[in-house]
């Protein structure tokens, strides 16, 4: 089974909020920088038509530039993916 995928840019203050709740939480997480990499950007886009992070892609299941709150809004939305996700 394959890993959610975090994507993050460089010192988005998001992004590392995002990272420290993931940490703090214990969930393994595939982390792709877009900023070092321009074809995971493109990746990103066609993923969730847009490009800002953080973005998680977990299999279908996408949440598209959040912070945590909204993050945690889109897991009691989608128990079954929080579930999925290790939450």
């Amino acid at each position: 089974m394959s890993l959610p995928i975090l994507y993050i840019k460089q010192g988005c203050p998001w992004c590392i909020d995002a990272l420290g709740y993931f940490k703090s939480k214990n969930i393994q997480l595939e982390v792709i920088d877009v900023i070092t990499d321009s074809s995971k950007m493109k990746e990103l886009v066609k993923i969730s038509g847009q490009s800002k992070t953080p973005t998680l892609k977990n299999g279908d299941f996408v949440v598209a530039d959040f912070d945590i709150s909204e993050f945690e809004q889109a897991m009691r939305k989608s128990p079954e993916e929080a579930k999925k996700i290790g939450l």
